[in-house]
């Protein structure tokens, strides 16, 4: 039976050598951008993994809740600058996050802001979308509380998020939508790991990820319910 040091030993090792969850998430979204490039596939995998609010449950389309999620996974074939700047934020703000709050955690984040801006597309009425912005301004929201919590200076964060918002709002190609839901939702999750940093209040941080996700999911399907 190994010994309680080699099990350590083990972890540390795993944890050294296994690949960021930001580093994943940067290769997946550039890989999924790739096949969409392709002739005749391409469209075939964007519109699959697109969102639209009549993908939540609006009579006369198809019932698919999972693109409430899988929207991150796709970019615009025609905008490179796209998901250009969304992996590069990504990857500057990701990183840093992580570290903050461990893999599992930031991957939390990243869905349940994911969410959050599909969730504000349906709600505030926007169109089919594409990309990763909602999570992307969650991982904003979130680096702000949690920076805010930590008597860091968030001057030049907040500049950031109000001149990137700004623009959602007068560039039409834009979802201002998913930008505002992934904010809100990312700033929510902050919240939720800033007043729960101790171990001894680890369930009830489960406990209100897995209940705002809940929440999320229900709004994010009401018309189902409903019609």
């Amino acid at each position: 039976m190994p010994s309680q040091g080699s099990s350590r030993a083990w972890r540390r090792f795993v944890t050294a050598v296994a690949p960021s969850a930001t580093n994943v998430i940067i290769s997946v979204t550039l890989l999924v951008f790739l096949v969409q490039l392709l002739p005749g596939i391409g469209s075939a995998v964007t519109a699959a993994l697109l969102y639209s609010p009549a993908y939540s449950g609006f009579p006369g389309y198809p019932f698919e809740p999972w693109r409430l999620v899988t929207v991150a996974l796709v970019h615009s074939p025609q905008q490179l600058f796209h998901i250009f700047f969304n992996m590069l934020a990504l990857w500057m703000f990701g990183q840093q996050l992580e570290t903050m709050l461990g893999k599992w955690r930031f991957l939390a984040l990243y869905v349940i802001s994911t969410l959050g801006g599909s969730v504000a597309v349906l709600l505030l009425q926007g169109g089919s979308v594409v990309g990763a912005s909602g999570a992307i301004f969650g991982l904003l929201g979130a680096f702000f509380v949690l920076v805010r919590k930590l008597g860091g200076n968030t001057t030049g964060l907040l500049i950031v998020i109000g001149l990137n918002l700004a623009i959602g709002f007068f560039v039409g190609s834009i979802s201002w939508q998913a930008h505002v839901g992934g904010l809100v939702a990312g700033a929510i999750v902050g919240i939720i790991y800033s007043q729960t940093r101790h171990r001894r209040l680890r369930p009830l941080q489960v406990g209100l990820l897995a209940g705002f996700s809940v929440i999320l999911v229900i709004v994010g399907v009401y018309p189902a319910l409903i019609y």
